[in-house]
């Protein structure tokens, strides 16, 4: 990610934020577990929206529960940390952001989850940092570098070979895609509308927002004889409660607490860990392989966000 006000990952991490300065050593070690715990919570979200939709929950149910339940959560946060939210009209902005663009991206991904493998789904997503490198060029006039270009090589080569490995539908695939595309406007939207706000400010007016329109959604579905679809068992419950609860706002609270230690760069870099966590999970729990294509291409999108992290970390763009 190659722009000052920064994001990390995708199935959660819903707003921008500027770089602290450098921590001490155990500030840093502190700041490393933390962005550990997020990674892995929102890695483990493909697998638990996996076991919701298996007790009979659709998309729309488990994103209305998901973002109804993160708003009562980080709106209690917010009140107890006192935390600042910005004026109406900034507000309005952020709203609009995340009712439109976040609530694309998580269709877009909860979706892919029901046609391709979730690890599959979870490294096409991470392309997401390459996508906003190039919308940066083009809308915010930001120069590509020899080493943007380079990560930019390795991760099409990735996407390649991921693509077209031999498992997974073009559907899932193609949506999987369309959900870092999306995530990656959205990202270069928030970074202007964004600016001198609390990114748990920003996090609780998305999930507000999202609240709503998912709210909205329902209603009209509801009305056209398609009610929401529920879980069934208990199981199903308890996998929609851990999306809501550590795959967004454990995730989000714990990412910004170790971004406050280590800064955008190294916090994005071990934000990588992410799809690692879900191909890991998924082959334990959902019995998942991938072809050593599609492992291999993986490994290329990884290796360019990293790079593209590692140079950005040491030259603070």
């Amino acid at each position: 990610m190659s722009q000052s006000p920064r994001v990390s990952s995708p199935s959660g991490d819903i707003c921008a934020t500027h770089s602290p300065a450098p921590p001490p050593a155990p500030s840093a070690r502190a700041g490393i577990a933390l962005i550990a715990v997020s990674a892995s919570a929102f890695g483990a979200m493909a697998i638990f929206a996996r076991a919701a939709a298996a007790s009979g929950a659709d998309i729309f149910a488990t994103l209305l529960f998901r973002f109804f339940v993160a708003t009562l959560l980080l709106l209690g946060w917010c009140r107890w940390q006192r935390v600042r939210f910005p004026s109406r009209p900034q507000a309005l902005g952020i709203a609009l952001m995340g009712g439109i663009g976040y609530v694309g991206q998580s269709l877009c991904y909860f979706s892919a989850l029901q046609y391709a493998q979730a690890s599959l789904v979870a490294l096409l997503l991470y392309l997401y940092p390459v996508f906003v490198t190039i919308l940066a060029a083009i809308f915010l006039n930001e120069r590509l570098t020899r080493v943007k270009l380079g990560a930019l090589v390795l991760c099409s080569l990735g996407t390649a070979l991921t693509v077209g490995g031999g498992q997974g539908q073009p559907l899932g695939m193609a949506l999987a895609v369309a959900a870092a595309l999306i995530y990656s406007g959205y990202i270069v939207i928030g970074a202007q509308l964004t600016r001198g706000v609390d990114a748990r400010a920003t996090a609780t007016l998305v999930c507000l927002a999202a609240t709503v329109s998912f709210g909205a959604m329902g209603a009209v579905r509801a009305s056209q004889g398609l009610p929401l679809h529920w879980p069934t068992g208990a199981g199903g419950w308890a996998a929609l409660t851990a999306i809501a609860v550590c795959s967004t706002v454990v995730a989000i609270l714990t990412f910004f607490a170790g971004l406050q230690r280590l800064g955008a760069g190294r916090a994005s870099m071990l934000s990588t860990l992410e799809p690692v966590v879900t191909v890991l999970l998924a082959a334990m729990l959902l019995g998942e392989t991938l072809t050593a294509a599609q492992l291999g291409g993986g490994v290329l999108i990884l290796a360019g966000v990293v790079w593209l992290s590692a140079r950005g970390a040491a030259t603070g763009t």
